[in-house]
């Protein structure tokens, strides 16, 4: 578990620009408070010992303003990035190399029973405000848009975007965690833009239409003109 710790505090200081010493993580960041009493907590939950674990995890609710249910399983270099809403359930398995802001879900669709969260895999970023629902399998490499809610797996490697969340683009496989996630697509931009252009290239094909229709048509009145003389 310690050495789980000190790979937590490795990826805050790799990911956040902000930090300017381990003391400072170690006092001022609520995500790794809310990880290190996770960890603590999942320690009791594996030995059965549920109502210290659920303790625990409580506190941590009360301090952190995040909650992780002990039963999750998280991997090694998981960073909570501001953190406030967080919510990650039961059944809910986390790869290593992970990162979520805040308001993110981690959550079921109901009532159902046994695996009913979702898995995430390793080298993922999961957008402020972002629900990813059920007990879907996410890829490694994705990237989860702000706001996105996501009820379907995602493959390995893409981009995810909107409500349903919907593959905007394929990447290839990468190692590192990419936290670049503020410029990603807008597909709903993308489909109007297309449109709109679609709708001027048939408006000038109508017009062009129209005016060979106008001059058959002003032939065909002279024609008659002339013939009638």
């Amino acid at each position: 578990m310690l050495e789980r710790l000190r790979r937590d505090l490795a990826a805050i200081k790799e990911r956040d620009p902000a930090v300017k010493s381990t003391l400072e993580i170690i006092l001022c960041y609520p995500g790794f408070h809310a990880v290190v009493l996770h960890r603590l907590a999942h320690f009791f939950y594996r030995r059965r010992f549920f109502l210290v674990a659920r303790i625990i995890s409580h506190i941590s609710r009360f301090l952190t303003q995040i909650e992780i249910h002990p039963g999750a399983r998280i991997g090694e270099g998981f960073f909570i990035d501001h953190g406030a809403g967080v919510v990650i359930g039961e059944t809910a398995e986390i790869g290593d190399n992970v990162t979520i802001y805040q308001g993110v879900t981690l959550g079921g669709t109901g009532k159902e029973k046994g695996k009913r969260h979702p898995t995430v895999g390793n080298n993922v970023v999961i957008g402020a405000g972002a629900k990813i629902l059920g007990s879907i399998a996410i890829g490694d490499n994705v990237k989860v848009g702000a706001g996105s809610v996501v009820i379907d797996p995602i493959p390995s490697g893409c981009t995810v975007v909107g409500v349903p969340g919907r593959v905007v683009r394929g990447r290839a496989r990468r190692e590192e965690v990419d936290l670049e996630h503020g410029n990603l697509p807008d597909p709903v931009a993308e489909v109007l833009s297309r449109l709109r252009r679609e709708i001027e290239q048939l408006t000038a094909r109508v017009a062009t239409l129209e005016a060979k229709l106008a001059e058959v048509t002003r032939e065909a009145e002279r024609r008659a003109a002339s013939n009638a003389g």
